[in-house]
């Protein structure tokens, strides 16, 4: 088991995920169904699945290409985004 990127991988996810429309959206659900179980259930299976796309993805990638071409792209695929849903609020 490699403890770093699992740590690593765990400290990322659980900060980017804190107070983002997943976890508002979270608590609407199981407020508006009074289903706690059931919602966390549903939404852990659903951010375990992302998670696995992402990384099956991100080793089919990194298995043709190289590391610094995969970082350049995922920085311009954040800018990109960023600029998207900043220009989309105007």
């Amino acid at each position: 088991m490699e403890w770093r990127a699992l740590g690593t991988a765990f400290g990322l996810v659980f900060l980017a995920e804190l107070g983002d429309k997943t976890q508002l959206t979270t608590l609407l659900l199981a407020a508006r169904y009074r289903a706690p179980a059931a919602v966390f259930a549903g939404a852990a299976l659903a951010l375990v699945s992302s998670s696995l796309l992402g990384v099956a993805l991100g080793a089919f990638l990194a298995a043709r290409l190289p590391g610094s071409l995969l970082r350049v792209a995922a920085g311009a695929a954040f800018v990109l985004l960023g600029a998207f849903l900043l220009l989309e609020r105007r």
